[in-house]
């Protein structure tokens, strides 16, 4: 069955008319040229029940995950968030649900800086869309088709974590334990890693986030760049609850192919990972390095040659 990325290429790719338009349908988010020294970065995401987020999630953590998700598009392209549109369907008018989505969504507005500027509300089956725009320094965007044969591949942070809060969900335990809550609230309430890019974006040449799982998100990389990937499954690093909560396979399962992490994954040349490294170290800010761009064309494997499966979620 063809995926969400075969209906894009296949429906909604189209030649841009305007010369503005830079980069258009196909990442994380379009560039357009409206002045020398910034590009208008510009993506929309649409959030639905049971499908984004258990139906049964508080509604100020659906407000936060909503515009965080929609802010990491944006990070993923080295661009800094500005403002945002809302478009919100809603079967009913809840005050309860509508002051717990509203609070959720202005303290992510607060925490990334964007402003709300417009959007739309409407009846039906509960769906939230969010347009967000944001600038991006010219030259410096980054592309999922700029990897080179030989970058080294880098995750912020660590993933996993998401995919293991959603099965402490669906487990539905009366109680849970620091480790678990930790991981349930990776779920809910993702951090766009906006500062971390400010830093990427001097030195990385492909970049997307991982939002459907690594492996998956990685392959829409060595599509666009024309790489393959080795990936150093013995080296990948999990959250230290992660690793209080599972086994060291199942971890690197939910770190591969899990999905809903919202780090950035991206690739630095060679040459330049001594700086980088040294440059994300003073910043403060926590990365790994997992793998490496290779000559294979679209292809994943561990160490030992092995194939890696790009699997992760899939919306058709």
């Amino acid at each position: 069955m063809a995926g969400e990325f075969d209906l894009i290429a296949r429906y909604f790719s189209w030649p841009a008319h305007s010369d503005s338009v830079n980069l258009s349908v196909g990442d994380d988010a379009a560039l357009l040229d409206i002045s020398p020294n910034h590009q208008l970065t510009v993506s929309v995401d649409t959030l639905v029940p049971g499908v984004h987020f258990p139906v049964n999630t508080s509604p100020y953590d659906v407000g936060h995950k909503a515009l965080s998700v929609n802010v990491s598009d944006i990070a993923a392209m080295g661009g800094e968030p500005r403002w945002f549109t809302l478009a919100l369907t809603l079967p009913t008018y809840d005050t309860d649900w509508l002051k717990g989505f509203s609070d959720g969504l202005h303290a992510a507005a607060e925490s990334y800086g964007v402003d709300l500027i417009g959007g739309d509300t409407t009846r039906g089956p509960q769906t939230i869309s969010i347009q967000i725009m944001g600038e991006t320094p010219v030259s410096q965007a980054l592309r999922r088709s700029a990897g080179q044969m030989g970058d080294i591949l880098y995750t912020t942070a660590t993933t996993g974590d998401a995919a293991a809060g959603l099965a402490i969900y669906l487990e539905q335990l009366p109680k849970l334990s620091a480790p678990q809550q930790y991981c349930l609230d990776r779920l809910n309430r993702p951090t766009a890693r906006v500062a971390e890019s400010r830093v990427i974006r001097d030195y990385a040449n492909a970049c997307i986030d991982v939002s459907d799982g690594l492996l998956q998100d990685l392959s829409h990389i060595l599509k666009a760049s024309g790489c393959g990937a080795i990936i150093y499954t013995d080296q990948v690093q999990f959250s230290p609850a992660l690793k209080q909560l599972h086994d060291p396979q199942q971890c690197l399962s939910f770190a591969l192919t899990g999905g809903d992490d919202y780090e950035l994954l991206f690739s630095v040349p060679q040459v330049k990972s001594k700086a980088f490294e040294q440059a994300m170290q003073q910043s403060g800010y926590t990365y790994q390095a997992i793998g490496k761009l290779t000559a294979n064309s679209g292809l994943i494997r561990d160490r030992q040659g092995n194939p890696l499966t790009a699997t992760g979620f899939q919306h058709f």
